[in-house]
């Protein structure tokens, strides 16, 4: 009895090569947006220590105008920071979104390659057997014919 060759296992393996670069794109992905976002709080950290230090540098007593401006510049440049990184983050869950949606077709593509698989295997084996019945009925006939001739 020979053995079962799918003939489009080739493009089966194309397709979940395919299908792991997907994969791997996407978690690259969201490895960026962990990035982003743990750069996100820090800016958040950042900006609340600046806001804890303007009120200590504007509270009773003599102000330090210099501390004041530069406490000022540096708020403006964590400002426009936390902006580029919001952008940033929105363009990477766009990012995300495409690359989930394309690892959705591609898990299909193989899926039903899986399936036609599957369903040529059980037709196989389902010819395989309708033949083996078939050679072990001419065989009891056979025997019946030799057993009355003799």
């Amino acid at each position: 009895m020979s053995k079962f060759k799918f003939r489009l296992a080739t493009l089966l393996r194309l397709r979940e090569a395919t299908r792991d670069q997907r994969r791997s794109e996407l978690a690259e992905a969201y490895r960026v947006d962990d990035v982003l976002q743990k750069q996100i709080e820090y800016v958040g950290k950042e900006m609340d220590w600046l806001m804890h230090r303007y009120r200590k540098a504007a509270g009773p007593g003599i102000v330090n105008v210099d501390s004041l401006v530069d406490a000022g510049r540096y708020e403006l440049m964590l400002r426009s920071q936390q902006n580029q990184l919001g952008r940033q983050r929105e363009d990477v869950c766009e990012e995300i979104e495409r690359r989930r949606e394309s690892l959705l077709v591609a898990d299909r593509d193989v899926r039903v390659l899986e399936k036609l698989r599957q369903k040529q295997s059980q037709r196989y084996l389902s010819e395989q057997n309708r033949q083996e019945i078939k050679l072990l009925d001419e065989t009891a006939q056979r025997r019946v014919v030799l057993e009355e001739v003799r």
